[in-house]
């Protein structure tokens, strides 16, 4: 992993290097660089790809007490970790969580395209079982806490509101476990990610699909065809509101497409960019 200090703090990312065209990847709540593994190792052989952890749970270093880690100050802080490595014409792919959409709208100059695959979009946020329970316990003092502590039990963790509605496949445990022991360990692990709960909201959500009717570059929306978290028609929605966008589903697959279908992800994302040159 390698570091750069940004206006929040240190963020920590992966960068595979080398000259190919620049794919960054962006995780959701409670998950690290991690969950793209699969997919990098697909991809890396032709195209840099820069996958940063993001300051939602699962960060190992705190950021700065006075960091805005809302949602549009996430999206903001995407933008300036794009402009902090300097990278240009980049593929942004985003998945579970919004922000990457506000980022595209907000701060398009760095990108050349936009892969949206299964997450939050329009009025689905919090979404579902897990986002509700999070956000609910992150309105009670100390209930983050009192609600992360249980999953130190790994059964637990394939529970409906914790990861069991993400995946159609087990995540392995020694994942789950880097994904949760920030969280577990650190309360100001615990303050940055209430910074998200607390100031992210429907309204943030909406407004972020409404100016991807901005985003004239190409884009391609991939979605779990049985996600019981994402609504499938969210993802012919965004497809048919960004102006240049073609839709993939995909089967066999809930959420986290990146663990259910890596490969298929993978030739997907490879495919869009050499036709999109």
């Amino acid at each position: 992993m390698q570091e750069i200090e940004l206006s929040t703090g240190i963020i920590e990312y992966e960068d595979t290097d080398g000259s190919g065209p620049i794919i960054v990847l962006q995780h959701g709540l409670l998950m690290d660089d991690s969950l793209w593994r699969h997919v990098v190792r697909e991809l890396r052989t032709d195209y840099r790809c820069v996958v940063p952890t993001l300051p939602v749970g699962s960060h190992r270093q705190p950021m700065r007490a006075d960091a805005d880690l809302s949602f549009h100050g996430l999206a903001k802080l995407q933008a300036e970790f794009l402009e902090a490595l300097d990278l240009r014409e980049v593929t942004l792919v985003g998945n579970d969580l919004g922000v990457f959409q506000a980022t595209a709208g907000e701060y398009p100059e760095r990108l050349a395209r936009l892969v949206i695959t299964s997450c939050e979009a329009f009025e689905n946020i919090p979404s579902g079982l897990p986002g509700h329970t999070i956000t609910f316990a992150a309105r009670l003092p100390g209930g983050l806490n009192f609600l992360a502590q249980p999953l130190r039990l790994r059964a637990l963790r394939r529970l409906p509101l914790a990861f069991g509605l993400m995946t159609k496949r087990p995540i392995p445990h020694e994942i789950t476990d880097a994904w949760l022991r920030p969280l577990l360990s650190k309360q100001e692990i615990r303050r940055d990610l209430l910074k998200y709960l607390r100031h992210s909201n429907k309204s943030d959500l909406l407004t972020a699909a409404e100016r991807l009717r901005s985003f004239d570059r190409p884009a391609l929306v991939v979605w779990a065809k049985e996600d019981r978290l994402m609504p499938p028609e969210h993802g012919r929605r965004l497809a048919a509101l960004l102006p240049n966008a073609r839709l993939k589903e995909i089967t066999d697959s809930f959420t986290l497409i990146p663990l259910d279908q890596p490969d298929t992800l993978a030739h997907t994302i490879r495919q869009f960019i050499q036709d999109t040159p």
